[in-house]
């Protein structure tokens, strides 16, 4: 049951990701400050993949850093969106973090 509950939060977080970076800009909900919110995003997203997949961390890394990397790229065939390598390295800098502290919960559980 947790692992059901996990991996389907972090299938409709990576939704909602792909949403809010695809969307048109009045759209994209904002909570903080667009770096914080970027960051707070990939950050619960990488940690809750690597919670619901700890032993595919290949998986978890593709997933969440190369999805950021896709995304800031698809934003550069929008018309009113624009991938800038300062966002992506946000994107990744959440990710990264999200995915290391989940690895950090991952080892200490098992």
């Amino acid at each position: 049951m947790y692992h059901k509950l996990v991996a389907t939060a972090a299938w409709l977080s990576l939704a909602f990701i792909v949403f809010a970076t695809l969307s048109p800009i009045d759209l994209r909900p904002q909570v903080a400050g667009v770096g914080l919110d970027r960051f707070a995003a990939f950050a619960a997203t990488g940690l809750l993949f690597g919670l619901a997949y700890p032993r595919r961390p290949g998986l978890v890394v593709a997933l969440v850093l190369c999805g950021a990397c896709i995304l800031e790229m698809t934003q550069l065939i929008t018309t009113d969106r624009h991938g800038r390598l300062p966002d992506l390295f946000v994107k990744m800098a959440g990710g990264s973090t999200g995915i290391l502290i989940a690895q950090f919960w991952n080892h200490l559980t098992s």
